[in-house]
């Protein structure tokens, strides 16, 4: 079945929202805790306005029924959404950073149907458009294989601090392009 791709626009927001929700608590509930998928929600996960302004997000929908998302950045924050505060808008040079490669959900029903796959091929192409040699992203657990099998590489792993009880494993990883 042929799915619909676009980018997204701020008024897209709740829905994304609730996508990246219904994706974190059911595909990475096997590989997280589910109280640190909890804590995860309010900030390592949740919408990027700033990659939906800088039109680099983008939406598969099957009719009106938003089924996957993700998209790139230019700018040097590698993860998380506006409650993030990590976050960090500068530009940055393509001819020696990496693109960023960011908040990938997948509706659970659509899982495993090359909705990723669709999405990391347009963005990278868009990454590559933009003078972008490489791409780099922060991989949750339950997207390593993926990203592995789709060229990406890392192996150290982080724990990013998200509350005074909840930390998240992430893995870094980076990908010629």
């Amino acid at each position: 079945m042929k799915y619909q791709t676009r980018l997204a626009h701020l008024d897209d927001i709740e829905q994304i929202s609730k996508l990246i929700q219904l994706s974190a608590r059911k595909l990475a509930g096997k590989f997280y805790k589910k109280s640190t998928i909890e804590s995860a929600l309010t900030g390592a996960f949740g919408v990027d306005t700033q990659l939906i302004k800088d039109q680099t997000y983008y939406l598969i929908c099957n009719k009106d029924e938003m089924i996957a998302c993700g998209g790139w950045s230019y700018r040097k924050t590698l993860f998380g959404s506006d409650t993030n505060n990590l976050r960090d808008a500068k530009k940055l040079n393509p001819k020696t950073k990496a693109a960023k490669i960011r908040a990938f959900f997948i509706h659970p029903e659509y899982a495993r149907q090359g909705l990723g796959l669709q999405l990391l091929n347009l963005c990278e192409e868009m990454a590559r458009k933009r003078g972008f040699k490489q791409a780099q992203l922060m991989s949750t657990l339950s997207g390593i294989d993926f990203y592995k099998k789709n060229g990406y590489q890392g192996d150290e792993y982080i724990d990013h601090n998200m509350d005074e009880s909840n930390k998240i494993k992430f893995l870094p990883m980076i990908k010629d392009i």
